[in-house]
């Protein structure tokens, strides 16, 4: 054994082994519980960040701890291959996606290897390979064939000079990323999955998801946006028109005085003679801190009241929520009251605060909407009613008079899946004069992009440019036909790829890429392949534990919820809901450097406050989430080289509870490597003191000694290690008490109760910082009589009696007089004592009103309280 510890030689030895081994390689085992640990996948930028480092290594020490603990543990990995920074990364260097995407690939493999995470590989996924996104296909004729799949006309981000769509992310401060030109709003024909078929089943299925944060369920139900309300019928004057609104306030219907519908509306181009002006507000249509409108020239009728009221057109009015048309109340709405002061509409009260029934407050007088319920004025004969009251009173009136009806509604709209982009799946229908629309047949799946595309950003969908993928013979009438050149949005990809993971198996995953060629272009039999994968999919599905940032708690999460409803409605899964459990782990934040000539700098610029480029003061910035832009980033790569992969894994698991914020130190991770320095310079000082002596054998039984206090010391850790790990995962806890055994055994000779410490501690560590505890497990093994890779052990069981904490009684005074006795554990800290004594109930009775002046511990015996 070497007397120092070198991380970079001992884990590419380990990392070595476990891939010669195939350690981490699963299968299902009807005979074995399974665990499903998952981290989100990565879109293939090339390098992993901080952010990743810190992912991955919650995820490993999960998935390693539970396979110690005896369970089938399933942990994949792949890639988020497709969408539109590949494709912008092609333009810009003038190469292909494909090329540049998998180069990325091998690269970050690598990367994450590197960490020693324990992937099984064999069940990777590349969602930009043909043999992944055949399925992504398959699942839409599949919807499309339950009418879950629909075309209908929809806004998008448009630049007009370079002729394409844009991505919201793509549309800075209303201008075009790429030529600064004014972004507008282009209806079109686009593609849609029905998710809102699912939008009752998705907000009552929040209440079974018992393992996610309630924030991140709050977020979800507040997406589906489940409200009731009623829908009322107001006809145009002097036709046999009318619109069809919805309210989730009809306590302020008699104070509409305008009426608003979307620029898409069904009626806005026979009521709107102005369309240039029309064309105007289509410009502006969603943005809601824009409040545009056109006076149509037409009225109204309020159904409760008979009052003619102007009709507008206004780009905040949504087709995709509600009926594409509102009434307004500008004196109980902000949205409408700003409106009315901007075009001059009359602002009727209808609605005061109850309390101030007799203030005789005017429209007049409004400075601002008033949205708060209250009592109802000028409104007829539900005058002097509170809201709430008057909500169903009102709504009850409406539909027993034939005026409208009770109904519910969703935020929630259907999700578009269109996108005016080469680099994505492409959508499996064909137009044809004849048939219409007609869906690729299964046989002919999949779709593959064509490789014969120019890429320029500019002008619309590159595979218009693509003759031999543009042309193709109808399937049913064999006439001239089109495809589609719309490919689908990437969170199709990821909606899904938890379940490809068990799809995968060895034979697949090992088949030469020639094999795959050839195969690629040859009819694929889906229901065949469903049927051999039907017991996997339900052996490891629902994931168990799964892993991501706080910014997917709304999309991804609900895509892949409303993907493993439809996909069990299809029968391909038995699961209701994708993921059991779901930790959002914190961001990884380092304080930011700024200088006055060179702008955002990299720590590594900064020496002594000054910047090494110029030897300007530097500004030292507020501590936020790391990032390119700013500069405050840290390379895994170099920190890697430096301490090693295990000290990595463990300053991030260490410096913060998962779920919160790291604060990046670099004093941190000088301490984490340090520590394992110190169990390196242990078990070397424990081997050359055993004077190279074989000892007995190890068993797995319990050692039947019991007084020592190392041991009692090594069984209390195993319980709080455990105990923190299956308790919300407190890495940073069971970490620290790794650390104080560590101490323990550092003061201890060798002996059976050294040893069993020392086996303890390593199977303990192992998850956390599995490289080093694998090389030390080897170094010990003969003297232990262990041989077996360390993750093939069991983890360690704690004896209940020894992990007991001693106890002592401590005497409770209130000025001197015995008020309570209460037990507790002996070596308790003072502050520990006095909280302890102030909450005995004797205590709190007596001490009821008076203050307490001061509060005297002496250790080990008493509390005495000075009240007064």
């Amino acid at each position: 054994m070497q007397e120092k510890y070198n991380p970079q030689e001992i884990e590419l030895k380990w990392q070595k082994y476990w891939a010669e081994r195939k350690l981490h390689k699963t299968e299902a085992d009807n005979s074995k519980e399974k665990f499903y640990c998952l981290e989100m996948f990565p879109y293939p930028s090339g390098k992993i960040h901080m952010g990743h480092v810190r992912n991955y290594a919650i995820g490993d020490v999960i998935a390693r701890y539970k396979k110690m603990r005896g369970f089938n543990v399933l942990h994949p990995m792949g890639w988020d291959a497709f969408g539109l920074p590949a494709e912008n990364a092609a333009i810009k260097h003038d190469t292909h996606p494909a090329k540049w995407t998998y180069e990325n690939i091998e690269h970050m493999k690598i990367q994450l290897d590197r960490m020693g995470l324990s992937y099984d590989w064999e069940r990777e996924v590349t969602t930009c390979s043909p043999e992944y996104y055949k399925w992504n296909q398959w699942f839409f004729l599949k919807l499309f064939e339950k009418g879950l799949a629909y075309k209908k006309s929809s806004f998008v981000n448009w630049c007009p000079s370079c002729a394409t769509v844009l991505a919201n992310e793509q549309v800075i401060e209303g201008a075009c990323w790429r030529c600064d030109s004014t972004v507008i709003q282009k209806e079109l024909e686009q593609w849609f999955f029905k998710i809102t078929a699912y939008a009752e089943e998705l907000l009552q299925g929040c209440d079974e998801l018992k393992g996610w944060p309630e924030r991140v369920v709050a977020m979800q139900k507040n997406w589906i946006g489940k409200s009731e309300g009623v829908e009322v019928d107001f006809p145009i004057e002097g036709s046999s028109e009318k619109f069809k609104i919805y309210t989730t306030r009809p306590d302020t219907i008699f104070g509409v005085t305008y009426m608003c519908i979307a620029p898409a509306h069904p009626l806005a181009e026979r009521l709107v003679q102005d369309m240039a002006g029309l064309d105007a507000i289509k410009a502006q249509y969603g943005k809601e801190e824009i409040k545009e409108g056109l006076f149509t020239g037409h009225y109204a009728i309020n159904p409760l009241t008979d009052e003619k009221i102007p009709v507008y057109v206004a780009n905040f009015v949504l087709m995709e929520y509600g009926t594409g048309a509102i009434m307004s109340v500008p004196a109980h709405d902000q949205r409408d009251f700003e409106f009315a002061q901007k075009y001059n509409l009359p602002v009727k009260v209808v609605i005061i605060p109850e309390r101030n029934t007799d203030c005789g407050i005017g429209s007049a007088e409004l400075k601002e909407a008033y949205e708060e319920e209250g009592v109802l004025i000028n409104s007829d004969r539900f005058s002097g009613l509170k809201s709430g009251d008057a909500k169903k009173d009102i709504a009850r009136f409406i539909s027993d008079k034939g005026l409208g009806k009770i109904t519910v509604n969703y935020k929630l709209r259907d999700w578009g899946i269109s996108r005016q982009r080469y680099w994505g799946t492409p959508i499996p229908v064909i137009y044809c004069e004849k048939c219409g629309i007609v869906p690729v047949p299964e046989k002919d799946l999949p779709v593959i992009l064509p490789e014969d595309v120019k890429l320029s950003g500019e002008g619309g969908s590159p595979l218009l440019e693509s003759e031999k993928f543009l042309k193709v013979k109808c399937p049913k009438c064999n006439a001239d036909a089109r495809r589609e050149t719309d490919t689908m949005d990437t969170f199709v990809d990821s909606s899904w790829y938890f379940i490809a993971y068990c799809m995968k198996t060895e034979q697949q995953s090992s088949r030469a890429a020639e094999q795959q060629e050839e195969e690629k272009n040859k009819p694929f039999d889906f229901n065949s392949s469903l049927i051999t994968h039907h017991s996997s999919l339900n052996y490891w599905m629902p994931v168990d534990q799964y892993i991501g940032g706080i910014e997917h708690a709304v999309l991804h999460l609900l895509y892949s919820r409303f993907f493993t409803k439809a996909l069990r409605d299809l029968g391909v899964l038995s699961s209701r809901e994708p993921f059991q459990n779901l930790l959002t782990q914190g961001m990884v934040c380092k304080e930011t450097w700024k200088c006055p000539e060179h702008g955002w700098l990299f720590p590594e610029e900064v020496k002594n406050g000054k910047c090494i480029l110029c030897a300007n003061e530097v500004e030292k910035g507020r501590v936020e989430k790391m990032s390119k832009s700013k500069k405050n980033v840290i390379d895994p790569d170099a920190l890697i080289n430096k301490y090693g992969a295990d000290t990595i894994r463990l300053f991030s698991l260490f410096a913060a509870p998962p779920e919160r914020d790291l604060e990046w130190s670099d004093k941190g991770v000088e301490g984490a490597y340090r520590f394992l320095n110190r169990v390196w310079g242990i078990v070397y000082k424990h081997k050359a003191e055993e004077q190279k002596s074989r000892r007995a054998e190890v068993t797995s039984a319990l050692p039947s000694f019991r007084t020592n206090a190392l041991l009692k010391k090594t069984h209390q850790t195993i319980k709080k290690v455990t105990s923190d790990i299956e308790k919300e995962y407190h890495f940073n806890t069971a970490i620290a008490a790794l650390m104080e055994l560590t101490n323990e055994i550092s003061d201890n000779a060798p002996g059976k109760e050294t040893d069993f410490a020392i086996k303890s501690l390593l199977l303990m560590l192992a998850p956390f910082a599995p490289h080093i505890s694998e090389e030390l497990w080897e170094i010990t093994g003969e003297a232990m009589g262990e041989k077996r890779s360390i993750f093939e052990h069991s983890w360690p069981l704690w004896d209940e009696d020894m992990a007991k904490e001693e106890e002592i009684e401590l005497v409770v005074q209130i000025n001197g007089k015995l008020r309570a006795k209460i037990t507790a554990p002996a070596g308790m800290s003072d502050d520990e004592a006095k909280q302890r004594a102030l909450q005995e109930q004797k205590v709190k009775e007596t001490l009821d009103g008076k203050e307490i002046k001061k509060v005297i511990v002496v250790q080990g015996k008493l509390v005495n309280i000075v009240a007064g």
